[in-house]
């Protein structure tokens, strides 16, 4: 009798606790997440399915949370990805303390899932792997599994961006100088057929020269950004996007690149009221040098052992857009080099947020702004996780570094436009 009675009561106690652990949190601090960057993936999975979830901006490294079914608890696991199950009073206490107005953390909802586009040279997305160096951000949609597509010039001018709410700027050089390799690698097989590529393309879409084809593009994402696209760049991509836009109807390039002498350049020739972090900085005009301008710092003295920079700790109630950018289980993370590495501070506009800096050296690392309806982020460096990156160098294996600090900032700018767009605007 007594086993009757207490089987049935058990029964009803776990059905009980089971309705009542209705949210899975995804916890982002340092020791408590397996895998930071799949956790990424797994919201990102869940926003895919038309579920919304939740950004708990400086709550427990800026953990997620969803609501809890089967499916999502399967992938968490499947992912590898930590989790915590609790009951929806348990979830409301935490809304609550986050809501207190004396603490530094905000609830930011996720609606929608952003379609990714990486503008990358279409031979590299046919495989054809003509460039020979690597993306930090397509290996991290790639590790944590978040889906994207590719496009290209002549995408670009057909206004196929449009079709896209985030646009992630492979390593690319506007400038038409293709990257200033020429000193170290002009000889080499894949240089020739990138520049033989590059040329052919500018021809079939109507252009004289490669630079030409380039400033078309980047008032193209102007446009894009202008009307609410948002835009993320790395390395090389970051300065030679402003300084095509600062030397519109001056040729800078030398006739190793294009054929032709560069015009002569002065004071005059750069209009920095066009580019979108940038001014009063100075063009290289050697074309053996292996830079492109004073914007870059590269004449840093700092040793890889010192190699920090801090990100800024933002107002989460107030600021929560640089607050989503900089979500980090860290407020330090390990530097990395690149073609561009860090910005100089005094070629900074006035009105771009500095998300991370080295103060020791006067130099900004993670920058960001907005521009018309839409924002840009600039990330100086090429891999968050190989300190040099050289040219033919092998792409750095993700599952080495599933806590990366440098990958989540990349990830931060994937899942932004997701946010609800009454509390991001800035």
């Amino acid at each position: 009798m007594f086993a009757k009675r207490v089987i049935p009561f058990l029964s009803c106690m776990l059905i009980a606790t089971f309705l009542q652990a209705s949210y899975i949190i995804l916890p982002m601090a340092h020791d408590e997440q397996k895998d930071h960057l799949k956790a990424y993936g797994v919201t990102y999975w869940v926003l895919n399915q038309s579920v919304e979830a939740y950004w708990l901006l400086n709550y427990n490294g800026g953990a997620f949370a969803f609501e809890h079914t089967a499916n999502f608890e399967k992938e968490c696991k499947t992912r590898g990805v930590s989790y915590k199950v609790i009951g929806n009073s348990a979830f409301a206490e935490i809304r609550r303390e986050i809501s207190n107005p004396e603490v530094n953390q905000e609830v930011m909802k996720l609606e929608k899932a952003p379609k990714i586009a990486v503008y990358t040279p279409d031979f590299n997305a046919r495989g054809e792997k003509i460039q020979p160096w690597d993306d930090a951000v397509t290996m991290v949609l790639t590790y944590a599994e978040i889906p994207y597509e590719t496009i290209y010039d002549r995408e670009v001018l057909e206004d196929k961006l449009a079709e896209y709410d985030w646009l992630h700027l492979h390593h690319e050089d506007f400038t038409g100088q293709y990257g200033k390799f020429y000193r170290g690698y002009h000889t080499q097989a894949w240089y020739k057929m990138n520049q033989q590529k590059m040329e052919a393309l500018a021809t079939s879409l109507g252009f004289e020269k490669v630079s030409m084809l380039k400033l078309a593009v980047v008032k193209k994402i102007r446009e894009y950004v202008e009307g609410g696209g948002f835009m993320f760049a790395m390395c090389s991509a970051t300065d030679t996007y402003d300084i095509a836009l600062a030397a519109e109807g001056t040729d800078i390039c030398a006739d190793i690149f294009d054929h032709d002498p560069m015009e002569p350049i002065d004071e005059n020739t750069l209009d920095y009221s066009k580019t979108f972090a940038f001014k009063e900085f100075k063009l290289v005009e050697n074309p053996l040098e292996y830079e492109y301008s004073t914007i870059d710092h590269r004449k840093r003295k700092v040793t890889p052992e010192s190699d920090y920079f801090t990100l800024f700790d933002f107002s989460a109630k107030w600021d929560p857009v640089p607050t989503m950018l900089t979500q980090n289980h860290t407020r330090t993370v390990k530097g990395f080099m690149g073609q561009t590495t860090a910005y100089h501070k005094n070629h900074i506009k006035s009105d771009v947020l500095i998300l991370g800096e080295n103060k020791a050296v006067q130099e900004a690392r993670y920058i960001h702004g907005t521009h018309g309806y839409g924002t840009w982020s600039f990330f100086g460096g090429h891999d968050p996780e190989d300190y040099k990156h050289f040219v033919g160098d092998p792409e750095t294996d993700l599952s080495l570094h599933p806590n990366s600090p440098g990958y989540r900032l990349i990830l931060n700018n994937i899942l932004f436009p997701a946010a609800e767009k009454k509390k991001r605007k800035t």
